[in-house]
């Protein structure tokens, strides 16, 4: 079987091609992304491997289709940049990796919680410069506070499982209510509820039509003055022009982000001898209490081999018509 890996970078590379040791799949690696432009480098190949990066939009999907291609197999949780209406159109099965890591991701958003607290990220950078000054480095106590969880999946029942630890407040928020998280003390509110006592905010659910720019400036302004922010789930759950103007209010007391809405481009490329042509970006970072990562909260060993192991075994299962529904989008 042949199969065409999109935007891959080295860590793809070395994982797929470990655990390919099982599979003995004919495994092309294409460092492009995909797109309109580059869809023809799959011609022939009737498994696609693609990544939240590639652009699987409907007339992608129908060159696929046209060329081939039968399966198109995520190497995400997210599905948001794929088009399902035409891939059903076109008769192609997508599937994901629903659970790589939540471990991974919800550490992640601790750890961005603890160094725009205690200003960690800020204090390192004073130290590599011989200043040992503590002014503007005071932090607060997480215990007794307020924490929201938007979003109480897998990643964020782990969030649960870590901040409980603390000694917080737990609020949720979600469609489904989670039995793990109710054993942890989390109480399920409005999002209304939850903006107007939560100190600290975590983003933990998927962007879907319903969930698109959730946190906008209607949000923001129900939100405790001075809130801490934290988005490791998808750019577009906030509006980021709302978001800068809350941000030069004071509303939002620090911001935390792994992904961002017009990331694409620019996230998982090194473009340091580039002059970055995003102003809105430019813009976030230009405030002293704002942390932004680049999509790496995913990013340990144990995530890209289940990554890996799960992407493949997902191409084998379509091959022998064994496909289990759970990872069928």
């Amino acid at each position: 079987m042949k199969v065409a890996i999109f935007s891959s970078q080295s860590f793809d590379r070395k994982y797929l091609t470990q655990a390919n040791q099982e599979y003995g799949y004919d495994i092309h690696f294409y460092k492009t992304n995909l797109t309109r432009q580059t869809v023809n480098l799959a011609n022939g190949f009737p498994v696609v491997s693609c990544f939240v990066t590639d652009e699987l939009d409907a007339q992608v999907i129908e060159t696929l289709c046209q060329q081939g291609t039968k399966l198109i197999a995520l190497r995400s949780a997210g599905f948001n940049h794929v088009d399902l209406t035409a891939a059903r159109h076109y008769g192609l099965t997508v599937t994901r990796v629903p659970a790589y890591s939540p471990y991974a991701v919800a550490e992640f958003a601790v750890g961005l919680i603890l160094s725009l607290n205690r200003k960690i990220h800020r204090a390192y950078a004073r130290v590599r410069d011989h200043n040992f000054s503590l002014e503007g480095l005071l932090g607060f106590d997480i215990h007794g506070k307020t924490v929201g969880i938007i979003g109480t999946g897998m990643i964020g029942q782990v969030f649960c499982q870590i901040m409980q630890g603390f000694g917080v407040n737990l609020l949720g928020y979600d469609v489904a209510e989670n039995a793990e998280c109710l054993k942890l003390g989390l109480v399920y509110t409005s999002l209304a509820e939850m903006y107007a006592h939560a100190d600290i905010i975590s983003l933990h659910c998927p962007l879907t039509p319903d969930t698109y720019h959730l946190i906008n400036a209607e949000a923001l302004g129900k939100m405790k003055p001075e809130v801490m922010l934290i988005n490791t789930g998808r750019g577009g759950l906030v509006d980021t022009q709302a978001l800068i103007a809350a941000m030069k209010t004071g509303r939002i007391g620090a911001l935390g982000m792994d992904v961002y809405e017009e990331e694409e481009g620019m996230f998982f490329h090194d473009l340091s001898a580039s002059i970055i042509q995003d102003d809105i970006f430019s813009r976030l970072q230009t405030f002293p209490n704002v942390l932004i990562t680049g999509h790496q909260a995913f990013f340990t060993q144990e995530a890209l081999t289940h990554i890996a192991s799960t992407t493949l075994k997902n191409i084998q299962q379509f091959e022998q018509g064994t496909l289990s529904e759970t990872l069928v989008i």
